[in-house]
């Protein structure tokens, strides 16, 4: 096919009349209206229904055997905990054990279930539950322990010589071998301290076995153990089975010219087989203040050999012008009492575990 050919094939515009501008837009025919195919519903002539809001329901008193509605019944939505959690949407008690109110005269003695928890946990109610947790070392025990004792440290605050009235008692009968406060005090408060409570006396008693001022441990027991031993033989209600301590002060040259003044307590009670002895820390003394106490002392002194005539106390408080019996106070800042109630409670522990060995035993 020649090029003329193919050009007579191509379609041409149609040429437009002469005096009409050559717009292709004025030739197009204007569009026809589209077919509707959507059917028109008829329009309704019901009066507008005015739906009512659904108020909440109320859960309605059943008594007896009353038959209801099951339209009545149906579950309603609970918009604090919606039904799929897995709520109980029925009473746990039945309809029949269910009563919307009861007169106290309806009142039945006791409730089943809690006679049924009471079988199955023996002892559940709130007064054995208390009970129990005083008894077992709770925190209501540690309640009442702290609330006991700040009541006994106001009044002993307000009163001193209330407390050995309040700690005094219980089964424990102590007697120290001696009518000196700064002897018995001290054994006395650190008895109470370590048992709760104990009564502490203390009887008069003699040493004839060494001298006045003993010197060594020896010494000092032996005049320890003549101490007990009166205070028993001059008071028959003193058994066996009550124990004695009897504290004794001693001189005790530990190196050459290093002297010390030292305590000895020792704790009797044949009936147990108990013996305790027990030293307390030492106050140093001036090898000048032995000296002086060897020169007080005669040569004839029938107790040389176990000591001196005369009293360390009464050397030392000569010299710090203080009393005797304040003179470790002056010499160190530790006075005598403290010392001994140290020693007095290392005493106390070590007699409570012996007490409860033989319990033990027994």
């Amino acid at each position: 096919m020649s090029n003329s050919e193919k050009k007579r094939l191509i379609p041409t515009a149609p040429v437009p009349p002469a005096g009409v501008p050559g717009n292709l837009l004025s030739s197009v025919a204007p569009p026809t209206e589209l077919p509707n195919f959507v059917t028109a519903s008829p329009v309704s002539t019901r009066p507008n229904v005015v739906v009512p809001v659904p108020q909440p329901v109320q859960p309605a008193v059943v008594s007896g055997n009353v038959d209801v509605d099951p339209l009545q019944q149906q579950e309603t939505f609970s918009p604090a905990i919606p039904p799929s959690k897995g709520e109980p949407t029925l009473p746990i008690r039945s309809p029949e054990d269910s009563q919307a109110t009861q007169s106290p005269e309806s009142l039945p003695a006791s409730t089943p279930e809690i006679d049924k928890i009471g079988d199955v946990m023996p002892g559940s109610g709130l007064f054995t539950w208390m009970k129990g947790a005083v008894a077992t070392g709770g925190i209501l025990q540690r309640v009442a322990e702290k609330a006991k004792s700040s009541v006994d440290t106001m009044i002993t605050t307000l009163d001193p010589q209330m407390k050995e009235y309040l700690k005094s008692g219980g089964d424990l009968y102590i007697v120290v071998a001696s009518d000196k406060e700064v002897k018995i005090s001290p054994v006395r408060e650190a008895f109470q301290s370590i048992f709760g409570k104990a009564t502490v006396v203390g009887h008069p008693a003699q040493s004839d076995v060494t001298a006045e001022q003993p010197v060594g441990y020896a010494a000092a027991y032996a005049a320890a153990k003549q101490r007990i031993a009166h205070v028993r033989s001059t008071n028959a209600e003193l058994t066996n089975n009550v124990p004695v301590i009897a504290v004794e002060s001693f001189l005790q040259e530990t190196v050459s010219d290093r002297w010390y003044e030292l305590s000895l307590l020792v704790l009797s009670q044949p009936s147990l087989g108990i013996e305790l002895q027990l030293q307390s820390q030492g106050t140093p003394v001036p090898a000048a203040a032995v000296a002086a106490l060897d020169a007080a002392t005669p040569a004839d002194h029938p107790h040389k050999q176990t000591g001196f005539a005369v009293t360390v106390g009464s050397i030392m408080g000569a010299s710090l012008q203080v009393p005797h019996t304040q003179w470790q106070e002056a010499s160190t800042g530790v006075d005598r009492k403290e010392i001994l109630s140290l020693a007095a409670r290392s005493m106390a522990g070590s007699y409570k575990k012996l007490l409860a060995v033989s319990s033990a035993e027994t």
